[in-house]
C-alpha cells in the first residue's frame, strides 16, 4: 500500500483464470466480492494501467492497481426502534420486520429506516467504504412484513449473498389476491425492469408484439431475469385466492408484478392493479373488508439459510401480523 492509499499486486499462478471481482474479494483489504465490484464499477481498479471489468480473467503477472477510498464515519443517524429479533449472534441478526418500515435510507426516509435502527442496536455492523446499507443482504418492500436476515460482518454478508445468488436459500411468501389463477401451481418467469411510462413501478419486458418475454435466453440489456413459483392454497366464492410463493430470484416488486400480470393482484396493492379489480368482487361484505386493509396482503413467512460460520441450517417461520390476520380470517382465506 503506497501513501496514496493504492494497493498494487501482481497476479500469481494461483490467481490465473479467476474473475477479477472474485480475486479481489479474497483480499483482506477489500473483504468481500460485493465491495470488489463496487471498486471496479467506480473505475478504481486498473490492470496493466487500463480500467478493468469485473468479468476480466486474470493472467499471470498482470499488475493490478486498486485505489482504496478512505474509510469514513457513516453519516447515518441512529434510530431508536424496538426490533422483533428472532435470532442474533456475532455474525447475523434475524428479525421479523413489521409492515411500514423501510429497509434502507431512500428519498423521504433518511433516518427512520431499519438500517438506522440497526445502527442504534448493534455497534459492530461493518461500515467499510461509508456504505449506507450496512449488513443488508436482501430487502422487503416497506409494506411487506416478515423474516429478514442482516449480516454483521463482511464474511457473513458475502456468504449469505452467495446463497441468495445461487438459490440455495429458502424463501416462502403468502399472498391474498383478487382473482384465482388458471392453474393450481405454476412458475412465472420474465425480465423485470422499470415501467416504460411510470417510473415508480416496474413491469415485465415485452417484445414487439407486446407479449411478455418468457425466454431467459432472449437477447436484451433491459431488466433482470426473475422467477416466482406459486401454489394455490384456497379460494372464496367471491373470487379471492390465497397463494404460497417461492422465490428463485429476488427482484424489486417481483411477486407483486408477477401476480398482477397473471390477473391476480394482491389485495390492497393499488400500485399494481388491485383497485381496478375490486369491482369484480360480488360479495359486498368482502368488498368492505378489503377496504379495511391497511396495506397490501403480502407476508414473508419463512426464511432458511446456512449459517455463515457454523454451517448449521437456520430456519425461521413467522405468522401473519395482527394488522392483517383478523381480516384474512374474516375473508375465509386462513
Amino acid at each position: 500500500m503506497d501513501k496514496n492509499n493504492t494497493l498494487r499486486i501482481t497476479a500469481s499462478q494461483e490467481l490465473e483464470g479467476l474473475r477479477l471481482d472474485k480475486a479481489l474479494g479474497q483480499l483482506s483489504e477489500i473483504g468481500s466480492r460485493s465491495r470488489a465490484e463496487y471498486l471496479i464499477d467506480s473505475s478504481l481498479v486498473t490492470i496493466n494501467g487500463k480500467i478493468a471489468k469485473s468479468s476480466y480473467k486474470l493472467r499471470i503477472n498482470d499488475v493490478i492497481s486498486i485505489e482504496l477510498p478512505p474509510e469514513k464515519p457513516t453519516t447515518l443517524a441512529p434510530f431508536e426502534l424496538h426490533l422483533d429479533i428472532l435470532h442474533e449472534d456475532q455474525d447475523i441478526i434475524v428479525i421479523n420486520k413489521p409492515a411500514g418500515l423501510v429497509v434502507h435510507p431512500a428519498a423521504g426516509h433518511g433516518d427512520d429506516t431499519l438500517v438506522n435502527a440497526l445502527i442504534h442496536h448493534a455497534k459492530d455492523l461493518s461500515m467499510k467504504f461509508g456504505e449506507n446499507r450496512p449488513g443488508i443482504v436482501h430487502r422487503l418492500d416497506r409494506d411487506t412484513s416478515g423474516v429478514l436476515v442482516i449480516a454483521k460482518n463482511d464474511f457473513a454478508h458475502e456468504h449469505l449473498a452467495q446463497q441468495f445468488k445461487n438459490r440455495t436459500s429458502h424463501r416462502l411468501y403468502y399472498a391474498a389476491c383478487i382473482g384465482v389463477p388458471l392453474m393450481p401451481n405454476g412458475k412465472i418467469e420474465s425480465f423485470l425492469a422499470r415501467h416504460p411510462t411510470d417510473r415508480k413501478r416496474y413491469a415485465s419486458l415485452r417484445d414487439r408484439q407486446k407479449k411478455i418475454v418468457r425466454d431467459s435466453k432472449y437477447q436484451t440489456d433491459i431488466g433482470k431475469w426473475s422467477v416466482t413459483n406459486y401454489k394455490f392454497l384456497k379460494r372464496t366464492d367471491s373470487g379471492l385466492s390465497y397463494l404460497q410463493l417461492k422465490l428463485e430470484t429476488g427482484r424489486t416488486h417481483q411477486i407483486r408484478i408477477h401476480l398482477s400480470e397473471m390477473g391476480c393482484p394482491i389485495i390492497a396493492d393499488s400500485t399494481y392493479g388491485a383497485g381496478k379489480k375490486i369491482g369484480s368482487i360480488k360479495n359486498k361484505i368482502h368488498q368492505e373488508l378489503i377496504g379495511q386493509f391497511p396495506r397490501f396482503a403480502l407476508h414473508a413467512a419463512e426464511l432458511g439459510f446456512e449459517h455463515p460460520t457454523t454451517k448449521a441450517w437456520m430456519h425461521f417461520v413467522v405468522d401473519w401480523p395482527e394488522d392483517l390476520k383478523p381480516l384474512l380470517i374474516k375473508l375465509g382465506l386462513i
